[in-house]
């Protein structure tokens, strides 16, 4: 990796010369992105201020890549960083130069930002509780982290017709969402084997698609052949021409779902046939003595390591304040053997602490988030930072989340909203309980933010599905909606998951009151 590191640091001078020329105004934000995103920058709106991704490895940090995150936000001027729905982190409203000297501040540190955008194959997702879930058949952390590598080394090589995006969900709850990838594997263990179910063109944004699943279960050391299969068929299939049926389920619909799992397996024997990309992964351990503690909090998970335990902290809306950030990484600083992993729920886990330490950390950070699955809540960035956002789906979320705080006592009845600024789905509304989606509409002659309302989607690998569209609220309404919605499920003590399957009629009708 040191002749990749060396070759993208030689890349910067470059990039920042362009950068200046599109601040300037010598080209358009059109052009400008199509260049800017394979670096892992993107412009705000307006064309002043910029974005830059750093391309965390399945959402696994260690303490001092933690160190250095909150080093670089200082030293740069941020009061925030946003935790991303793909575990990355994002800088935000910095200029051209500080993007180039951040890029290189985390290259010569091993942290990457090419690749995070444009028409590469993206971060490797990976379900965040993976090594620690009493529930997970074995741990996949190795075998994502061994693709993010993969797709690292030849990352400067890529040229695919849009993004590839592959993820590794550790069981059935499917937490870095198989479901609905380009390429997803999901652990199971059959007849005593630790084995992958592979799923294929499945992706959100315009005309989401659930993945197909692959007929044959594989194994986990092939893993990389599967992926290679996937972007080789990428290649030969994929639409270069426009950019709108550009990703892979469109290929789905181009050949047809047997065909397309036909020319998926040809490519994949193509691969074995010609690579050498078995894999020999050690499993992951480590010794760490763990002290059992009678506790109980939403934020906390008992591990599958005896007395160790994980630490959920949800900053509102992805967006965590440096000073709060401080607390954390001062914190754990005196714990040892301490693992950070970020979740596709623009959140992040502590992961191996002792019962002691989970105490501590709780105490902590109890001011940081909150601590149901409706404060838990999701959304991207938004306008007015997104060149492509219609809602300000930011904000949308602090007015619901005041006001619903605010008069509600059974927050725990409530489910976690995704909320994502326009189509594109990078808030993934399409498989949430309730999903909103940023659009206009034209109510008495005056053009109003409003929001598609998605419900009762699922990711879960065994019930995924894509919610149902019921229309459009105001985005000024949308607080009133769900404290109306609350108090249903407070008169029937039921959480929205049970509600909804045994209520439509009463929600469809609680909906009437504020469609438009």
């Amino acid at each position: 990796m040191e002749e990749l590191k060396e070759k993208l640091l030689s890349e910067i001078e470059g990039f920042r010369k362009l950068g200046h020329k599109f601040y300037n105004g010598e080209m358009s934000m059109m052009d400008f992105k199509h260049a800017s995103g394979g670096m892992g920058v993107y412009a705000h709106k307006g064309g002043k201020e910029f974005m830059i991704r750093l391309r965390i490895p399945s959402g696994v940090i260690t303490v001092p890549q933690l160190n250095l995150i909150y080093d670089w936000a200082v030293k740069y001027g941020l009061d925030k960083l946003h935790f991303t729905t793909r575990q990355a982190i994002q800088y935000h409203g910095i200029s051209i130069d500080s993007v180039c000297d951040l890029m290189e501040d985390a290259l010569k540190e091993d942290i990457y930002t090419r690749g995070a955008g444009g028409n590469f194959p993206r971060n490797v997702a990976l379900s965040p509780l993976s090594g620690v879930d009493k529930e997970e058949p074995f741990d996949p952390t190795p075998y994502a982290l061994a693709v993010g590598n993969y797709f690292m080394e030849r990352i400067t090589t890529y040229k695919l017709p849009r993004k590839l995006k592959v993820s590794f969900s550790n069981n059935e709850r499917d937490t870095a969402h198989c479901t609905i990838q380009d390429l997803g594997f999901l652990a199971i263990n059959e007849n005593g084997k630790n084995l992958f179910r592979v799923y294929l063109g499945g992706g959100l944004g315009r005309n989401p698609r659930l993945a197909l699943v692959y007929p044959e279960l594989i194994k986990p050391e092939e893993v990389l052949y599967y992926v290679e299969g996937m972007v080789n068929l990428f290649k030969a299939e994929g639409n270069y021409e426009n950019k709108a049926k550009a990703r892979v389920r469109y290929m789905v619909d181009k050949l047809g779902e047997e065909n397309f799992i036909n020319e998926y397996r040809k490519y994949v024997n193509e691969a074995k046939d010609r690579e050498e990309l078995e894999l020999n992964i050690e499993p992951i351990t480590f010794n760490k003595e763990g002290i059992v503690i009678d506790i109980d909090d939403e934020r906390i998970y008992s591990q599958k390591q005896e007395g160790l335990y994980s630490l959920y902290i949800h900053p509102f809306g992805g967006q965590i304040k440096v000073y709060e950030l401080k607390v954390i990484k001062d914190i754990i600083s005196e714990f040892e053997a301490i693992e950070l992993r970020l979740s596709m729920t623009e959140g992040i886990y502590i992961r191996n602490l002792n019962g002691n330490e989970v105490k501590k950390l709780l105490e902590a950070t109890k001011s940081i988030g909150g601590k149901t699955s409706f404060e838990y809540s999701v959304s991207c960035i938004g306008v007015p930072t997104c060149q492509l956002g219609i809602g300000n789906s930011q904000e949308t979320l602090k007015e619901m989340l005041s006001y619903i705080r605010e008069k509600v006592n059974r927050l725990d009845l409530l489910p976690r909203v995704y909320i994502s600024g326009c189509g594109n789905s990078c808030g993934v509304h399409e498989i949430a309980e309730i999903g909103l989606t940023g659009k206009k509409k034209r109510v008495d002659d005056v053009v109003k933010e409003a929001y598609e309302v998605h419900v009762n989607g699922s990711f879960l690998a065994k019930d995924c599905r894509l919610g149902k569209v019921y229309g459009d609220i105001l985005k000024e309404n949308i607080p009133e909606f769900i404290y109306k919605l609350s108090m249903e499920l407070e008169e029937k003590d039921m959480k929205f998951s049970s509600y909804i399957e045994k209520n439509e009629e009463s929600f469809k009708k609680l909906f009437e009151d504020f469609k438009c």
